[in-house]
Order: C-alpha cells, then structure tokens, then sequence
C-alpha cells in the first residue's frame, strides 16, 4: 500500500470512529495536518467519509428512523399520540440552531477556528463540562420526558460544535444529560440528531464539489465511504453498550490528555 492509499485509510477510519464519540472528528482530522505535516485532504473526502458516516448512523438506527418518519407523517392528520411523532417534531426543532449557525458563520469558523491551541483549549474545556454533568445531574429521563425547552437547549448547544475540538455528539450529550437525561437516552437523542446535521454538511459540500471541478478518484472515494462506514458502524455498536457499562469517563480522561499533548505541542513549535 502506497503512502496515499495509507493516509487515505488512516483518514477514513479516524473520521469514522471518531465522529460519533464525543472526542471530537473535526479537530482529529486537522491534526494529522498540523502534527505530521500532511497536505489537506480535500473537499472530496471531506464529503466521501460524511456520506459514510452518515451512511452507517442511518443503518444502525433503521427501525427508529422509520418509526420517526411514519410518526412525522401522521402528526398532520391531527394526532400526536404516538411518540415518535412528538421525539421527530422535537428532533427537527433541535436541529434548527445549528443549521442557521452553519448556514451564517460555518465559512468564517472554518477559516479562523482551524488552530492546535483552540483545539487544545475545546478539548479540555468540554471534558471538565462533560465531566460535570455525568457527575453532578441525577440523568434519570428517557427521551419520553423530552420536552421542546430541552430540544431547544440541545440545538444550541450544537451550535458549538462548529468550533474544532468541541465535539458535535460530546457537547449535545453533555447538554442532554444537563437537562437530566440518562446516559443511553442522551447518546441516542444525540446520534438521531446529527442525521440532518451531516446529511445538510454533506449536501453541501457535495454542491461544493460538483461546481469547482475538481477531478474525482472514483474507486479512492468508493473506498473512503465503505472505510467510513464500517468503522462509524462499529463505533456506535460499541459505544451505546460501554456508556451503560462505564459512562463517559474514558472519554472524559482521553479529551484532557489530548488538550494537554497539544498544549505541549504547541510550546514547543
């Protein structure tokens, strides 16, 4: 295997355990750049490893997300008994901070946010707060006591996930289990929100792409998906067993000794 090929799975499989955890898939692919001095990888991977991840969420939630849609499609003939019709409704209003966010200042954030200090600093920052929620709060809620305050407490906390090393699933956990939810509920809630999230990212980097002409390795991207999708599969599988088992502090510790390598990392260059 060529060196392209082995950035390319590196790449791949990095994106795709890392965007479910809450230890940050954005800051994890800047760093191979800034640590190892790699050339970017590009607007089309960027859209291929998405699409795989978003591939594998969807695969994994298959049963719920056609229970969501049959619940959404029968709320507008009047009834809003069933509950997956209240959690689709919710999901969608939860999903709107982030989407205006990203909309009005994802280019400024990505041009600007891009630096091994903030992530460092993210990366700490939102272990303590996660730290501070699975400790302190009694997380004893299913996502049946969801309510559209808690929806909307959770959509903005999304809004930070545009900053690297905040963490898109670590920070909208740490909001949910704020608002009291247990674990299982708020890793779920969180998955099942980050489907439009990426499916809106990947839309449009996909529009992105398509208008700048940029010559596409068909079977390299093929490739990068199936990657993607496989180690985002996996990820989830094992992560929503392990959170009931341990919770969330190997992760917590993980974050904080990240922060602390590229604190160093950074004194030093």
């Amino acid at each position: 295997m060529d060196f392209e090929w082995f950035r390319l799975t590196f790449l791949a499989l990095l994106q795709g355990f890392t965007e479910f955890l809450p230890i940050s898939s954005s800051a994890h692919l800047i760093l191979p750049k800034e640590v190892f001095g790699w050339p970017d990888q590009g607007l089309v991977f960027d859209v291929a490893v998405h699409v795989g991840s978003l591939l594998a969420v969807c695969a994994y939630f298959r049963g719920e997300i056609l229970a969501l849609m049959r619940g959404w499609l029968g709320s507008f003939s009047g009834s809003l008994a069933d509950p997956h019709a209240k959690l689709s409704w919710l999901l969608i209003v939860a999903t709107i901070p982030a989407g205006l966010a990203g909309f009005f200042f994802g280019d400024i954030v990505e041009q600007y946010s891009r630096s091994m200090l903030l992530i460092a600093c993210t990366s700490i920052v939102f272990a303590l707060l996660l730290y501070w929620a699975d400790r302190t709060k009694p997380n004893k809620d299913s996502l049946g006591a969801m309510t559209i305050a808690s929806a909307i407490l959770i959509g903005l906390a999304q809004m930070l996930a545009l900053v690297p090393g905040t963490s898109r699933s670590g920070v909208t956990m740490t909001a949910a289990l704020f608002c009291g939810f247990d674990r299982h509920a708020s890793a779920r809630f969180s998955f099942l929100l980050s489907i439009p999230i990426i499916a809106a990212s990947g839309l449009l980097k996909g529009a992105e792409l398509f208008s700048s002409s940029q010559d596409v390795r068909w079977g390299m991207l093929a490739y990068g998906v199936l990657v993607s999708v496989l180690m985002s599969f996996v990820c989830i599988h094992y992560f929503m067993r392990l959170i009931e088992r341990v919770g969330f502090m190997p992760f917590i510790v993980y974050r904080l000794i990240l922060g602390a390598i590229l604190f160093g990392v950074f004194l030093l260059t």
